[in-house]
């Protein structure tokens, strides 16, 4: 029986999950201050306490969330809003191709598990792992305590919300970028990556300052289609 099928019965699961818990922490404590503007944008974009745990609960995915708010906070309509939270979301389909080796053999039950935690955070601590080297419990560590951090931050800036006026005044979001970069610079280990993520760099700088709609967008399809170009053209080099 491999390792996947009998990890479950391992005594030592519970290592591997506080393993888990405590390499997510340095990114958990990194969004901090995005969790802390999640909770603030929903009070001020007009949601009840309630429900702006609730949505940070059941979407559990900050770069959607906050563009979804601010969305709804802009009178934008709900077509637009699906829409552009199915792009923005759209990177967790290629999550979940890539690290399908290691999840289809698992339950139906930690597929779902794993699958609503999966976050930009999780598949970067553990993408890199083999099939071998992959473990249900690791994973289930970092996705679930970076779950209840998630949540415990945007309760914290909803409770911040209701005693400071204009919390995102306080460059708050500047965190979205720090952590991202946290997470990008570390897998730029060929040349198609670079031109993906400096093509991406450039246009969401240029088209943000232009105020271009669905700049986002734009800057992640043409950062994909510049990364795939470069990589054929290597390969045809070679």
């Amino acid at each position: 029986m491999s390792e996947l099928t009998s990890e479950s019965n391992h005594p030592d699961w519970w290592v591997s999950f506080l393993k888990g818990g405590i390499a997510i922490l340095p990114l958990s404590i990194a969004v901090l201050p995005w969790g802390i503007l999640a909770g603030s944008m929903a009070i001020e974009t007009g949601l009840t306490p309630a429900q702006g745990l609730g949505m940070s609960g059941i979407i559990f995915a900050g770069a959607t969330q906050l563009a979804v708010m601010g969305m709804i906070k802009a009178g934008a309509s709900l077509v637009s809003i699906l829409i552009s939270a199915f792009f923005i979301a759209s990177q967790h389909l290629l999550y979940g191709l890539t690290l399908r080796e290691r999840i289809a053999p698992l339950p139906l039950g930690w597929r779902l598990i794993l699958g609503f935690l999966l976050t930009d955070e999780l598949f970067a601590l553990i993408g890199k792992h083999s099939a071998a080297e992959f473990s249900r419990w690791y994973a289930l560590g970092i996705g679930l305590f970076f779950y209840i951090f998630w949540i415990l931050s945007t309760l914290a800036g909803i409770l911040a919300a209701t005693q400071i006026e204009d919390l995102g005044s306080y460059g708050l979001d500047f965190s979205i970028a720090a952590t991202f970069i946290v997470i990008v610079v570390p897998m730029i280990k060929s040349i198609p990556t670079m031109v993906c993520v400096l093509t991406a760099l450039v246009l969401s700088v240029v088209l943000g300052y232009y105020h271009v709609p669905s700049s986002l967008i734009i800057s992640g399809v043409s950062a994909m289609v510049a990364g795939l170009l470069t990589s054929l053209i290597i390969g045809e080099k070679e």
